[in-house]
């Protein structure tokens, strides 16, 4: 594989180069440099993977020398190319990382972000450590495969070779998502015994919190045929998203930082209420939708977004239950829940229900639980949220059949337990009875009632049908 070396003076380490991270960290960057005077600080992205899954793109990104074109879309249809050039150097897989970390212990380097979904991070409601996953358990041993294991070995780097400070900052929708990855990466290291390394973290990182948006798809070949015809350009790599972005970072950065803010980029004091709107009302409508679109036979967001009936799970979620917990906040909630909407009603963006039902083991305690919760223990009953998980049973029903019309993909997926909770004479209640989605909620009775009435309205919307 080709790659190209970077020439600014600083450079951001990306690990976890996905579709989502070309269409937004990478967009914003590109927007930045465009937007350069000359003797301004030049800051470049380096790019590479923990898990060699994604060499196909990864190949492709290098031959391209890390250039690529956006396609974004707006709901009216309006197509919009843009040449994105701020990845300077794509570096190859190796199952060591070696690349990795050369570059990560780079005292250029000042911030190392990732994106490795809500589940990579393998933490329990209360900050935990899922010692017992086998990826996080041979990384405990020494291996490099979660994003832990692989940080570990490139700050160990930058500690022995005194590269100095750096900014450790997830982009992924899990929320408080500094706060919890820094708690996993200090349990990690006392798990590991590793004590000066651990005591190096402390005083050299700081993981700011952020809430990232913009809806990308997996791409497709007709992305790649609408590219070359708009463009001219032969692109084996290129991404297509929304037309709509938002980027709010905790402006607390170790070494520095691109100014994001002068491109769109909010940079706050507290990501909280930003990140608990999008989390609860984007991220757990996008699954609701998508759960209820694939069991009434639908293939993409757009088109469960746009039937009355399927919509309407996701408002009545949104304007029961989250609003008045969100409540006060300092957005425009109800606005906020409409403009959502109509992003998913986007039939352009051709987002399918296989990528956004995925993970539902993430998205169960991490999109929806919390608000289950908060309307428990203000003694309101969550109906409205209720019908989410419904639907996730339903839908894991359809999965342990073989009925669904897809290959359902989700890391922390327990197959042997699912199998045997429908074993079981009360399938729902084995549901509703599991840690690993309801945490302190598991048993509640009050979760039961709630998720078994939930069940009979989702049956019979979907008997009518």
């Amino acid at each position: 594989m080709a790659s190209t070396r970077s020439t600014g003076s600083n450079f951001i380490l990306h690990l976890g180069a996905g579709s989502f991270h070309r269409a937004h960290q990478a967009w914003y960057l590109h927007r930045l440099t465009a937007a350069a005077t000359p003797g301004e600080p030049h800051w470049s992205l380096t790019v590479g993977n923990i898990r060699g899954d994604m060499n196909a793109t990864l190949d492709a990104l290098a031959r391209q020398k890390g250039v690529y074109t956006l396609e974004t879309v707006t709901p009216q249809g309006e197509r919009a190319y843009e040449t994105i050039r701020s990845i300077e150097r794509v570096l190859p897989w190796s199952p060591t990382l070696a690349p990795l970390v050369e570059a990560g212990a780079d005292p250029a380097c000042k911030i190392i972000s990732f994106t490795v979904t809500e589940g990579g991070y393998y933490l329990d409601e209360h900050d935990r450590l899922d010692t017992a996953n086998p990826d996080l358990a041979a990384d405990l041993a020494g291996g490099r495969t979660t994003i832990y294991g692989a940080l570990a070995a490139i700050l160990d780097a930058r500690r022995t070779q005194g590269s100095g400070p750096v900014t450790l900052q997830s982009c992924d929708n899990l929320r408080s998502n500094g706060e919890r990855f820094e708690a996993g990466m200090r349990a990690f290291l006392a798990a590991r015994g590793e004590t000066e390394l651990g005591e190096w973290f402390e005083h050299h990182t700081t993981c700011p919190n952020s809430m990232v948006d913009r809806i990308t798809p997996r791409p497709t070949d007709d992305v790649r045929a609408r590219v070359l015809e708009a463009t001219g350009v032969v692109d084996d790599c290129p991404v297509m998203g929304e037309a709509f972005i938002q980027w709010v970072i905790e402006d607390r950065f170790k070494a520095g930082r691109p100014a994001w803010e002068r491109v769109g980029a909010e940079l706050v004091e507290s990501v909280l209420p930003y990140e608990e709107a999008k989390i609860r009302i984007l991220n757990a409508s996008h699954s609701c939708i998508a759960w209820a679109g694939t069991l009434v036979g639908h293939s993409y967001i757009h088109e469960g977004t746009l039937a009355p009936d399927v919509r309407r799970f996701a408002f009545e979620y949104v304007t029961q239950d989250v609003i008045p917990c969100l409540t006060p906040s300092p957005l425009d909630l109800a606005r906020y829940r409409d403009v959502v909407l109509d992003r998913f009603g986007n039939p352009y963006i051709q987002d399918t229900n296989q990528r956004v039902a995925a993970d539902g083991f993430s998205k169960i305690p991490g999109f929806i639980a919390p608000t289950l919760a908060e309307c428990f223990a203000r003694n309101a009953q969550p109906n409205a949220t209720a019908i989410l998980p419904a639907l996730f049973f339903r839908f894991l029903d359809r999965w342990r059949q073989g009925a669904l019309p897809y290959a359902y993909q989700d890391g922390l997926l327990d197959e042997a337990a699912v199998r045997a909770w429908f074993a079981a004479s009360n399938p729902l209640a084995q549901f509703c009875a599991s840690r690993a989605l309801w945490g302190g909620m598991a048993e509640d009775t009050r979760l039961l009632r709630v998720i078994e009435a939930a069940l009979e309205r989702v049956d019979a919307w979907l008997a009518s049908r």
